[in-house]
């Protein structure tokens, strides 16, 4: 059991992206201090490639936040400059815990051990299952028909750490990883005010990791992106909905001299007609192109420097010839 606390909580939080914003948000909107917030250092973003802070960063500025925005915590790393005056400012802000949610730096044991309660993490799956960088775009793409939410202990491991709350979502047939990145980020915002809530309470119970079932979500390629059709219509099909919005999947198409994205497609059957990659049909209905097992109806597509088009859109200006 985690010792309770007294409020008020002193929340330190550590993320970047909008699955980290929206659980920001409501750890302020439960009412809990936040004197720090750590996020990555801002990127350049849009076609004019500026610097941007990232959805955390601009948050917390709106709420008059300090942000620390080291490229390492790691005292002996390349940065150590950067990792102390982190340090520094993670002292000065007396936290009881610091809740992690899709940072994208590792945190060191100091990190780990500095707050009064430790660190606690929003990971979106049901641990062991899918540890590491990318576990909504592959519990898609292996097909699985559920995921969820796992608040755990953080330790030095990579996800390894005691499960404190675990709640499942189901994955729907026409989910892909933008729609299920918002249902868990929701999720998530929600179980980790529950497990504040509990801290309080002395309600928090640490139950390890089972051994079975661990798999590990490696970090997106953009190398995968493009479509093997030698491999099946049903798995192609997941890994175009699990790489949408990015990296995206691609494909080849006779006539058209670079890779054009697939935004959506579905398997159609799991028979096979031809050689992988004929075309077997085009239709208002959508592109069918022969795998090695089933065929891919493409539904939509976007050609280099072109929008975004439904398929009986995108045959009209498509000579495979």
């Amino acid at each position: 059991m985690i010792t309770p606390v007294h409020s008020p909580l002193r929340v330190g939080f550590a993320g970047t992206p909008e699955f980290s914003r929206l659980a920001l948000q409501a750890i302020l909107d439960a009412g809990f201090i936040v004197p720090l917030t750590l996020t990555q250092p801002d990127r350049p973003a849009g076609r004019g490639l500026k610097l941007t802070p990232s959805a955390v960063k601009q948050l917390a500025l709106t709420h008059n936040i300090p942000v620390a925005q080291p490229r390492s915590l790691r005292l002996d790393g390349k940065f150590p400059d950067e990792a102390l005056a982190a340090q520094t400012c993670l002292v000065a802000a007396q936290l009881d815990v610091l809740v992690v949610a899709a940072y994208g730096l590792i945190l060191p044991q100091w990190v780990l051990s500095l707050p009064r309660y430790g660190c606690l993490n929003i990971h979106a799956s049901l641990l062991p299952r899918w540890r590491g960088a990318a576990p909504i775009q592959r519990a898609i793409e292996a097909g699985d028909s559920q995921t969820g939410v796992t608040i755990m202990q953080m330790d030095i491991g990579l996800d390894t750490g005691d499960m404190l709350l675990v709640e499942p979502l189901p994955i729907e047939s026409t989910d892909n990883a933008a729609t299920l990145h918002d249902k868990l980020a929701k999720q998530g915002s929600r179980l980790i005010i529950a497990a504040l809530h509990a801290l309080q309470k002395n309600a928090l119970t640490r139950t390890p990791q089972p051994e079975q079932g661990v798999t590990y979500a490696a970090k997106l390629d953009k190398a995968e992106a493009a479509l093997d059709l030698t491999q099946s219509a049903e798995m192609l099909a997941r890994r175009i909905r699990a790489f949408n919005p990015a990296p995206g999947a691609t494909v080849l198409l006779p006539g058209i001299n670079e890779p054009v994205k697939v935004w959506n497609a579905i398997c159609v059957d799991d028979r096979t007609h031809s050689l992988p990659g004929a075309v077997l049909q085009k239709s208002e209905l959508g592109i069918d192109i022969a795998c090695a097992q089933g065929t891919l109806r493409l539904l939509e597509l976007q050609r280099a420097g072109g929008k975004r088009q439904p398929a009986a859109v995108f045959i009209q200006g498509w000579s495979d010839k």
